[in-house]
C-alpha cells in the first residue's frame, strides 16, 4: 500500500520520536525544588547538550556560570527579590496577584547557573548585521536544549529573568560587554506541574495555534495577532 506522503528515511524510530515530543510537551518552568544533589555525570551531560545548540554564524555566544558559593547565591536572591518588588509596583491592578506567585527557587534548587552573553559579540557580523539580537536567540536555543534534556532526565528547571543585568554582572565580576540573560534553577522536584504554572493559577493561558500561525501575509486584526493588551505567556 502506497502513501501520498512517505516518511522521511532519516526519521527516528517511533519510540524515540515520541520521547522527543513528550519532553517538549511536559517541559515546565519549575519554581518548587527538592534539595537533593544532581548526579555530576548527569550535570555534565546537560551542559554538553546545551553547548550543542545552534547559533547564528556559529558564534556560540552563551557562557554558563555555575554558582556554588552559598553567600553568592543569597546575594543573587536578594537582587531577584528587589526586582520582584519593583515588578509588582509596575503591575498596577495585578500587583497583589503577582506578589502571590512563586517566581523562583534560587535558595531551594540543587544547582544555580547564570547564563550570559559573551563580550565581543559585535565582531560576529554573519547573520547579525541587520538582526544583532540573534545572539540572544542563539543563547535561548542553548537554554532550551538544557531544559528539554533536564526534563528527559527527570529534573526540573526554571528560568528566572527578574534581575537588573548590570548589577548581576557586577556581582559576578563579568567583563564589560558581557550581559547576564538568565538565572537557571535546576534540580530534583517532587512532581512536575500538570500544566504551566501560570495556567494553573489562572494568570494567563496559551494562545490557540490559529492565533500564532498564518501563511504568506500578516492576517487581519480579527485573527488576534496584535498584542493590544499585555499577555504573560507561560513558560
Amino acid at each position: 500500500m502506497s502513501f501520498p506522503f512517505p516518511p522521511s528515511p532519516h526519521r527516528f524510530p517511533e519510540a524515540e520520536r515520541e520521547a522527543v515530543y513528550r519532553a517538549i510537551a511536559e517541559r515546565r518552568d519549575m519554581r518548587h525544588f527538592l534539595p537533593d544533589p544532581v548526579d555530576p555525570e548527569i550535570l555534565h551531560r546537560l551542559l554538553w547538550v546545551a553547548h550543542q545548540a545552534p547559533s547564528v554564524g556559529y558564534m556560540q555566544p552563551w557562557r554558563f556560570l555555575r554558582i556554588t558559593d552559598r553567600a553568592l547565591r543569597q546575594a543573587i536572591h536578594r537582587l531577584v527579590e528587589e526586582e520582584r518588588q519593583a515588578t509588582a509596583r509596575a503591575m498596577g491592578e495585578r500587583s497583589e496577584e503577582f506578589l502571590r506567585l512563586k517566581v523562583e527557587g534560587i535558595l531551594e534548587a540543587a544547582e544555580i547557573f547564570v547564563v550570559a552573553l559573551a563580550p565581543g559579540r559585535e565582531r560576529h557580523v554573519f547573520g547579525r548585521r541587520t538582526l544583532p539580537e540573534m545572539d540572544v536567540a542563539s543563547l535561548s536555543c542553548a537554554i532550551q536544549n538544557l531544559w528539554l534534556a533536564a526534563r528527559a532526565e527527570g529534573l526540573g528547571m526554571g528560568w528566572v529573568s527578574l534581575f537588573d543585568p548590570q548589577r548581576l554582572a557586577n556581582l559576578l565580576r563579568m567583563p564589560e560587554g558581557a550581559k547576564p540573560m538568565a538565572i537557571l534553577c535546576l534540580g530534583h522536584v517532587a512532581s512536575f506541574y500538570p500544566r504551566p504554572m501560570l495556567e494553573e493559577v489562572h494568570w494567563a493561558s496559551r494562545r490557540p495555534l490559529a492565533e500564532v500561525f498564518a501563511e504568506n501575509f500578516w492576517p487581519s486584526e480579527a485573527a488576534g495577532w496584535n498584542d493590544d493588551e499585555e499577555v504573560t505567556t507561560p513558560r
